[in-house]
């Protein structure tokens, strides 16, 4: 999802940038740079991001200035962790704006309600269900993957729709006729996208995935 600067005031821009700038500090300190010297994972981590780029590209319009499209992050954070992620879907959400599929002042709400927080969600999920649950790899996939798909779709239109209602961008009546009721068939779509992706990925390139271990979910199990 992404959304127009335009639905929000300028208020509302200066506390996205002040949560913008601390993201990307964090993200820059804490990225895991020595991953990208090897080419080979360099290779994957760009391959991912153009992936990414074309997903966005494939987007509805729900009310002007709120555009729906695939995510796709959940699958990015599991592969790359927190920090390669949020700089990677930067990057991607510029390429965007640069192309013209949204405007520059939707730049900052759309960063940080739909790459920074599915990113810090599915980093919870993850450390909740490394705390937790056991350790399998059929865990790994349905929790990590095709729930934390489901459960980051809620919680990131959740943090739109109640933005969008606290800016007076739209009413409660327009979101639920336009969005809410569509809403079940876009989370299923968002699940199944980055579950079935983790699936093959951990099946088949599981060196592609940063926080899949085989000694700790596969082997002995």
């Amino acid at each position: 999802m992404e959304l127009s600067g335009d639905l929000f005031h300028p208020v509302w821009q200066l506390l996205f940038a002040g949560l913008l700038f601390p993201s990307l500090w964090f993200a820059r300190r804490w990225a895991n740079w020595a991953r990208l010297r090897e080419k080979h994972q360099q290779h994957v981590y760009l391959g991912a991001l153009v992936c990414l780029f074309i997903l966005w590209n494939m987007r509805v319009e729900m009310l002007p200035g709120f555009f729906w499209h695939l995510s796709g992050m959940v699958t990015i954070t599991l592969m790359f962790g927190w920090s390669l992620a949020v700089v990677g879907g930067s990057v991607v959400l510029l390429g965007i704006v640069a192309a013209g599929l949204n405007d520059w002042s939707g730049y900052l709400p759309s960063v940080i309600l739909c790459v920074v927080m599915p990113a810090v969600i599915t980093q919870i999920i993850l450390g909740l269900v490394r705390a937790y649950a056991p350790k399998h790899f059929f865990v790994f996939v349905l929790v990590n993957a095709f729930l934390a798909g489901g459960l980051v779709f809620m919680l990131m239109a959740g943090l739109i729709v109640s933005g969008l209602l606290l800016a007076g961008s739209y009413s409660w009546g327009e979101l639920q006729h336009n969005f809410f009721s569509l809403a079940p068939m876009m989370l299923f779509p968002e699940s199944m996208l980055n579950g079935w992706i983790i699936a093959i990925l951990v099946g088949f390139k599981p060196h592609w995935v940063g926080s899949f271990s085989d000694e700790e979910y596969v082997q002995g199990k």
